[in-house]
């Protein structure tokens, strides 16, 4: 951690110096968003998508956008590139910035503040991919703007701490008897060959990976359906699959101390999961950089 190269406001420091005041609203009321990038190779994944999806969640609570697109991907790469390994994770966040306490938006100009910070991306060991996970339920008990990617994530920590006691990978969410999501990815169900998930609503996060399935399966011809998933779908599907930047695709094979199917990762789960590795040797990892200026 002391070694590592962050950004904040503009400039490249050590972690150990980066300082923001005690009265930043970030810290005060968690009144902000963010965004995780992959890098593969050291090349962003779907950096636009990310750079749009921020731009709606800044609208949405109305913060302003500190930089232009080009910007942001000028700051992204310098931090990409003064990191020792290839494939990170990049985080970051804008805050509404610095003003006296007041749940109201503090008046006039106030400066967003900006941090970045890259890790190694961590992938789900390969025995885990072939032998899948463990995950439970819970109430999706967050509130109603979920597609609203805040910084305020105690909801999401609170939930993703019942599965980690339990020893799991993840707390998949119901609300009024219908799939919402996960603590911290989407969620895919399969029956009878068809694959079936939740359209994007303010109850889930629009995720960058769950689109990347929603393609990948539409050119393989898998049949898949946006629909309302109910919570006995759920219970008695053939297959569960969880998708998150971190996680890829991965099969879910107990829930809550039940098998899910036959307790092993299905057939088109295996078939998705090839189709994500083949995309990402062909597409993630034969990135280009795009020309940045500032």
């Amino acid at each position: 951690m002391d070694s590592m190269k962050v950004f904040l406001n503009g400039s490249f420091v050590a972690a150990e110096d980066a300082k923001i005041s005690v009265l930043d609203r970030g810290f005060i009321f968690g009144d902000g968003i963010y965004e995780v990038v992959p890098v593969y190779s050291r090349v962003a994944f779907r950096l636009d998508e990310h750079l749009a999806r921020l731009e709606r969640s800044l609208a949405a609570i109305a913060i302003r956008n500190p930089y232009t697109a080009a910007q942001w991907r000028s700051h992204i790469y310098r931090l990409v590139d003064a990191q020792p390994f290839e494939d990170q994770a990049v985080y970051f966040q804008v805050t509404r910035g610095v003003a006296k306490r007041d749940h109201a938006f503090p008046k006039g100009n106030i400066e967003p503040t900006v941090f970045m910070m890259s890790n190694p991306l961590v992938m789900p060991p390969a025995a885990q991919v072939e032998r899948g996970a463990a995950a439970v339920s819970a109430q999706d008990n967050r509130w109603l703007r979920c597609d609203i990617k805040s910084t305020s994530l105690l909801g999401n920590v609170l939930l993703r701490q019942v599965s980690a006691e339990a020893g799991a990978v993840e707390t998949i969410l119901f609300r009024d008897g219908k799939l919402t999501e996960a603590s911290s990815s989407n969620v895919f169900i399969v029956k009878g060959g068809v694959i079936a998930t939740p359209p994007k609503s303010n109850l889930i996060l629009p995720g960058i990976t769950y689109d990347v399935v929603l393609e990948l399966a539409h050119a393989d011809k898998l049949p898949i359906e946006l629909r309302e998933v109910t919570e006995a779908e759920v219970r008695g599907a053939d297959e569960v699959w969880v998708s998150s930047s971190s996680k890829e695709v991965l099969a879910i094979v107990s829930l809550d101390g039940k098998p899910v199917g036959d307790g092993r990762p299905g057939r088109v789960f295996h078939r998705m999961h090839e189709l994500y590795q083949d995309f990402k040797k062909r597409v993630m990892r034969a990135g280009k950089r795009e020309p940045v200026s500032a």
